[in-house]
């Protein structure tokens, strides 16, 4: 891959650097970092997390000034992955601007240059458009508002979770699409923007979630800093993804359930903040009645208390490792 920006011969004043985090998705990776290296860009971090496939080496291959490989020794999972990968970013290229994006996804062409030439004054984080390669809205990576934050938003999510539709009530809807901005108070870690000041000032995404919610806990944290998050619908990324969010009842592997509890408390905790009370008995509930959906039930009860636990504690019990192992 040349050492040069292909895409453009213009000088961009704002220095963007984009971080992937990847894990056994070489064909995936190699479109996500070919798209980043023909735009404007002032470096790429790449994060594997121990991949088997042939991505390291494809990696090693690869000779532009701009990348930067980072091979930690275990699985950090998506969160550790940010974390480090945001990390070597700031230390390496002191860039104005970061955006991130998981190996399976990548930014439309052009996607990047059109950040650049946006009107940024104000505004410490933005997200992208995304879309599955069929052209059709990414559900999963919808921006959305803070209910809790927002009464009448409040309002409609009570009474879209009493109808099975509780998603409609803070996420963007279609028309927002068509917009040319919107502020948000959260979005997901595919094709999003953060001012590396903003990075500096709340601090790193936090490895230790692992994976589930450290991009919604981030985004809301820095909303909940006073900075400015928008939706930025013209700058467009490909998600090409097979997330289903009709649901499932039953989380498997077991140990991928503790994440998602512990950590979806621990958004409750940043996002209801004085309402966080209230808010927990629900959970809990919710947790009980899906007792039914796992034949090891006194195991998935000892993740549930393992998880609140560590929830309320603000710090991990144990090691990933020893999640897996104990809850397989």
């Amino acid at each position: 891959m040349p050492d040069q920006m292909l895409s453009s011969s213009r000088s961009y004043a704002t220095k963007l650097v984009a971080v992937i985090v990847s894990f056994n998705r070489c064909e995936h990776l190699k479109q996500g970092v070919s798209a980043v290296l023909d735009e404007p860009v002032s470096g790429l971090v790449v994060v594997d997390n121990g991949s088997s496939d042939g991505s390291r080496e494809w990696l090693a291959s690869l000779e532009d000034s701009r990348l930067r490989v980072i091979l930690p020794e275990r699985n950090l999972g998506g969160a550790g992955g940010f974390e480090v990968g945001f990390k070597k970013a700031l230390e390496a290229f002191d860039p104005d601007w970061l955006v991130c994006f998981d190996d399976d996804a990548r930014p439309a062409p052009g996607a990047l240059a059109a950040f650049l030439e946006q009107d940024l004054e104000g505004i410490d984080g933005a997200a992208a458009a995304v879309y599955y390669p069929d052209g059709s809205i990414c559900e999963m990576n919808r921006p959305s508002w803070n209910p809790f934050w927002h009464v009448r938003l409040l309002c409609k999510t009570v009474l879209g979770t009493l109808t099975g539709r509780s998603r409609g009530g803070f996420h963007l809807a279609d028309r927002h699409y068509r917009e040319a901005r919107v502020d948000i108070d959260s979005s997901s870690f595919v094709g999003c923007f953060v001012r590396a000041e903003a990075v500096r000032s709340i601090g790193l995404p936090r490895g230790e979630l692992f994976i589930y919610g450290d991009d919604i806990i981030y985004t809301l944290s820095l909303r909940k800093s006073g900075s400015r998050h928008v939706f930025l619908p013209s700058i467009r990324f490909i998600h090409d993804c097979s997330a289903d969010l009709r649901g499932n009842a039953r989380i498997a592997p077991l140990w991928k359930a503790f994440y998602a509890y512990r950590n979806g408390l621990v958004m409750y905790r940043v996002a209801a903040g004085g309402w966080f009370p209230f808010v927990l008995p629900v959970k809990l509930l919710s947790w009980l009645f899906a007792v039914r959906h796992y034949p090891e039930k006194r195991r998935y009860l000892h993740l549930c208390w393992s998880a609140l636990r560590d929830a309320l504690r603000k710090r991990p019990s144990c090691s990933h490792e020893e999640l897996v192992r104990r809850y397989p």
